[in-house]
């Protein structure tokens, strides 16, 4: 098999998984339990926490275990809103934010919000000048994507984030660090974030556990109310199997962070020089600047779905557009955004690398992808 949709989901490490067997089998106990069974789980909770503060440059405090990157979306994003909304009616995000952040916002704009989608050029990046002049006094959130999930372009949070708090120090700042954790060197603190989401199960850990980090001084409202648990911003029995692997994946990472974008880059780089070799009428969408782990490319001619089962024949996988909605098979908005007319936005897949990827895997993709965009050219020329 060779795995090359690693923005959807990633193969769980070993070692994880290891620690969520021994989770499931010794340390079942649960961790609001006033026993020392129970004070021990709390503990390796709370070393889970750690590392996963220290994978994005936060406080042990700062953290929140939430079921996932959505989740955590959706407390940041609507906890600010109720906040700072006596303060203003605006807010500011981008037209290519994930699923879990659009919709949303597309909630609130039905619900008397004015909600300011910024345009991006061919690549994903927002206009910075555009951004500076849509901040005012009325702005009370601005959400931005951090390494976009389908493109992988890299956007200049910390930029952003400094002209909305230099012309309003009120306004909330959310990041959607999904694609962005274990992909890039994220430091929360340097790029001045209020809040920012963060996912398992793009770094090598379990599905269903993710993180929100919220800056010490930022106090928020709780979309579940319960027994307290997680400071009581996100109550209920907490997910001890999928913490302790979440908390393995963070430390793992935090530790090989080094080689894994080496690794990318040199497998990122031996792609596009094997499709330039090889490859006829085709477009990288993801700019140069791109995050390594993510390629989109369209083809001239081609259908992306026929060609994603034409390889899935081969046990090879990659997408055709993001997972997280409608099964990737929707239409993708990005596409259109960006400009990409609809000759090429027909043919556009995206290949996601891992830490685990080798050049002879990239050799036989390359090969079969040549073989079945020929055919399915031939069929549509008939």
């Amino acid at each position: 098999m060779i795995y090359l949709d690693n923005c959807a989901t990633t193969r769980p490490d070993k070692e994880v998984i290891k620690v969520m067997m021994d989770a499931l089998e010794k340390d079942f106990a649960n961790p609001s339990s006033l026993h020392s069974f129970g004070h021990e789980v709390e503990k390796k909770l709370e070393e889970a926490r750690a590392s996963a503060a220290r994978l994005v440059g936060a406080d042990k405090e700062e953290i929140y275990f939430t079921s996932g990157g959505t989740e955590s979306n959706n407390i940041a994003i609507h906890g600010e809103i109720i906040k700072n909304r006596r303060r203003g009616n605006k807010i500011i995000t981008t037209s290519i934010e994930h699923a879990s952040i659009l919709d949303q916002f597309k909630h609130y704009e039905n619900e008397g919000l004015r909600v300011v989608f910024l345009g991006v050029d061919e690549y994903g990046n927002v206009d910075e000048e555009e951004f500076r002049k849509e901040v005012d006094d009325d702005t009370i959130l601005v959400s931005l994507i951090y390494v976009h999930n389908e493109l992988g372009t890299i956007n200049n949070v910390k930029n952003l984030i400094k002209i909305a708090k230099e012309k309003n120090k009120n306004i909330f700042c959310h990041v959607d660090g999904v694609q962005a954790v274990g992909k890039i060197k994220v430091d929360v603190k340097d790029i001045g974030a209020d809040t920012m989401s963060f996912s398992s199960h793009k770094i090598y850990g379990p599905k269903g556990v993710g993180a929100l980090y919220k800056r010490r001084d930022v106090m928020l409202p709780s979309l579940v109310i319960g027994g307290g648990q997680e400071k009581n911003l996100r109550s209920g029995t907490e997910n001890v199997p999928g913490i302790l692997g979440f908390g393995k994946a963070c430390e793992l990472t935090f530790n090989e962070m080094d080689e894994r974008l080496n690794h990318a880059k040199e497998i990122k780089n031996y792609l596009l020089e094997k499709l330039q070799e090889n490859l006829t009428d085709y477009r990288i969408n993801s700019p140069e600047n791109s995050s390594d782990f993510i390629t989109s490319i369209s083809i001239l001619d081609t259908r992306a779905e026929v060609l994603l089962h034409y390889l899935e024949q081969d046990e090879i996988y990659i997408s055709t557009a993001s997972a997280c909605s409608s099964n990737g098979t929707h239409k993708s908005s990005t596409l259109k955004e960006i400009g990409l007319s609809d000759k090429y936005s027909e043919g556009t897949i995206r290949i996601c690398t891992s830490k685990d990827t080798t050049k002879e895997e990239i050799d036989v993709f390359v090969e079969k992808l040549l073989q079945y965009t020929e055919e399915i050219r031939n069929i549509m020329k008939r």
